[in-house]
């Protein structure tokens, strides 16, 4: 249940240390939201010494009390006060499931216990089943803001105790003598949205190169003003496929319309530090004639040879060079590392 194993909680209890004693603050809370109606059971999660799951109980309610620590069960077990209304098991509530809990409980607490446990949501699904329609789920929990540096792990801050408010028609947080006292009631049915984070730092370039032939088999390349061969290609705009780029740079930069194009691989390297990822694109049918669209980019197209691109006497530029290596492995030699990830 907790981050810490079991043994550690036992050697707690055992070395005679204690735990915060339920106060009067929290008592009263308990009265006033969390009445035990006529016959209502409730589950008290990491009970500890079992003094709140005592306390539940002489307030009319039948009490299972789980805590994966087993000494602490058993001194709780043994104490005195037990009358019978508190069943005390050995329980890991995350790795152990709730198979052998009641079926459905009037009240569902954690004191003390909620910021130990790895997986939340997880855990906070299976117990919302366990409520009886009108049911109280009950987190008393430690402020981090108001904990001291060295126990915050003891502790929710206030993005916590808000995720743990969500999803719920009844969400109220109260103060019990610096704990927050939290009140979950009718749990609301949800279908998953989707968000992005903030913006993110740009990282890293995307795009795509095209490999377009002409009926003789011949590949057209552009001689850059940056003194490179390249394939026709660019950078993807913002919401758009890598084919969907390499159809719309095709046209805006020779005026060639593709009217079929596949996706042969995805090509990863890296430029000045930042990672590149370049789509190969396939145009398979296309209309029009090659003619210079973008004259600040390019000074011209031309049909090449694949044969003759080994022995070109200017360079070739890098990813181009990766795509065409895409449709046609060995042609080009000594080519810079890539990571290649080909598509069925």
């Amino acid at each position: 249940m907790t981050h810490s194993p079991p043994e550690s909680w036992d050697a707690h209890c055992t070395s005679g240390r204690t735990f915060r004693r339920l106060g009067d603050a929290e008592r009263e809370l308990l009265a006033e939201h969390a009445p035990a109606p006529d016959g209502g059971r409730a589950l008290d999660i990491g009970c500890g010494l079992g003094e709140l799951a005592r306390h539940l109980a002489a307030g009319g309610y039948r009490v299972d009390a789980v805590d994966c620590a087993p000494d602490a069960v058993a001194q709780a077990a043994a104490h005195p006060e037990n009358d019978g209304a508190v069943t005390y098991r050995v329980l890991d509530i995350e790795r152990d499931g709730l198979g052998d809990l009641g079926p459905a409980y009037d009240l569902i607490t954690f004191r003390l216990s909620w910021a130990f446990l790895h997986d939340r949501t997880r855990v906070m699904r299976r117990l919302r089943e366990r409520l009886r329609p009108g049911g109280t789920l009950c987190v008393i929990t430690p402020v981090a803001g108001t904990t001291p540096p060295g126990r915050r792990r003891t502790a929710l801050d206030e993005d916590e105790i808000a995720l743990l408010r969500a999803g719920w028609g009844t969400a109220d947080r109260h103060d019990a003598e610096g704990l927050a006292f939290v009140v979950l009631r009718d749990p609301v049915p949800a279908e998953v949205t989707y968000a992005g984070k903030r913006q993110p730092a740009p990282h890293a370039l995307t795009g795509a190169g095209v490999v377009v032939t002409d009926p003789a088999g011949r590949v057209l390349l552009g001689w850059s003003r940056r003194g490179v061969w390249e394939l026709p290609g660019g950078k993807n705009d913002a919401g758009e496929g890598f084919v969907d780029t390499a159809v719309r740079e095709l046209e805006e930069e020779t005026g060639l319309k593709a009217s079929k194009a596949r996706l042969l691989a995805l090509l990863l390297d890296s430029t000045h530090g930042v990672p590149r990822m370049t789509a190969a694109v396939r145009v398979i049918a296309y209309t029009g004639e090659p003619a210079v669209r973008e004259p600040r980019l390019i000074h011209r197209w031309e049909w090449h040879e694949p044969a003759d691109l080994s022995a070109l006497a200017q360079p070739l530029f890098t990813p181009s060079a990766h795509v065409i290596d895409t449709v046609w492995p060995g042609l080009l030699t000594g080519l810079p590392h890539v990571h290649r990830y080909p598509v069925a």
